[in-house]
């Protein structure tokens, strides 16, 4: 139903990665091909670390993060522990989205206004389950040959984003550019907001954008999963099966990224659930990703009222 009802918006408007991923029976065999790029398949792209270059968050990290967000919220323990935190300040609300779109000088990669509104509609039905919503506060357009291949923690992404970075801790800045290496996209997490405020944001792909030419990652949920790290959560594959995961006790475990949308993949067989292929912060096309759970819901409610919420 999501789909569908994106598909007649969209029409109406127009007028880190693992190894040892598994393929689902629906993969298409021979090279894979995406925003001029050729790989000698999709698990060749998935294996190259491009989906998401958001960077990884170690288990010892992780903990360290949830015991401060406990402490914040002046509860005690870990956030997902006996004893948990008292509920979060906010449950949901506005965020103000200031969108950078970024070119080259001869303008190529220029996203028009429809395109944005689209990318809008789409973070807005995915989150809309959550209480979250988005609104476009600002959009501006740069012409600049080197951030409009910036790469992450490159010198051109540092200069860009302290340029043009709006805001606050609870607005989004979402930059759009022709980044280099074949990645995606990638994005700052909460936390990490205090320490270096102008370089806090999500970075895509402007291919990705919906009616993009980055297909199979074309309607718009690469901005959808790098916008929930914005907001505290991991992917569902981190951790493999033996161990703590992604910290969301209702996504069931995952040895490896997913591709294509393999129905009834279930790579930790000795773990209850199959694999969640489904859900925003996996790395199945954009047409199979459709929901965040209840667990991600209040991770990311505790997340921003930590880190966001009025700082």
């Amino acid at each position: 139903m999501r789909r569908v009802i994106l598909g007649l918006a969209i029409a109406l408007c127009l007028g880190a990665g693992a190894s040892a991923v598994e393929a689902g029976p629906n993969e298409e065999p021979g090279p894979f091909v995406i925003h001029g790029r050729s790989f000698v398949s999709q698990e060749a792209f998935i294996n190259a670390g491009l989906r998401c270059a958001t960077p990884h968050v170690d288990e010892i990290r992780a903990a360290e993060i949830d015991l401060d967000i406990a402490a914040r919220q002046g509860g005690r323990g870990s956030f997902r522990g006996p004893g948990q935190p008292p509920p979060p300040a906010v449950t949901g609300g506005t965020i103000n989205v200031y969108f950078h779109v970024i070119t080259s000088l001869s303008g190529v990669g220029d996203v028009p206004d429809t395109q944005i509104t689209n990318q809008l509609s789409v973070l807005n039905l995915a989150y809309a389950p959550t209480g979250w919503q988005f609104v476009r506060a600002d959009v501006d357009r740069t012409g600049n040959d080197a951030w409009y291949t910036m790469t992450p923690g490159s010198t051109a992404e540092a200069q860009a984003k302290a340029a043009l970075h709006r805001g606050g801790a609870g607005d989004l800045n979402l930059y759009t550019a022709n980044i280099g290496g074949g990645v995606l996209g990638w994005a700052t997490f909460p936390w990490d907001y205090a320490s270096n405020p102008s370089q806090d944001g999500v970075v895509v792909l402007y291919a990705s954008l919906p009616g993009g030419t980055a297909s199979p990652y074309n309607l718009g949920d690469t901005a959808t999963h790098e916008v929930g790290h914005w907001m505290g959560l991991y992917h569902t594959f981190q951790g493999g099966c033996s161990k703590k995961g992604d910290l969301v006790a209702d996504t069931p475990a995952e040895r490896s990224p997913a591709f294509g949308c393999p129905i009834g993949r279930d790579s930790c067989p000795s773990k209850s659930g199959l694999d969640p292929i489904n859900n925003f912060m996996d790395y199945t096309d954009d047409g199979c990703m459709d929901h965040f759970t209840g667990d991600q819901d209040a991770r990311m409610d505790t997340a921003f009222s930590a880190y966001r919420y009025n700082q």
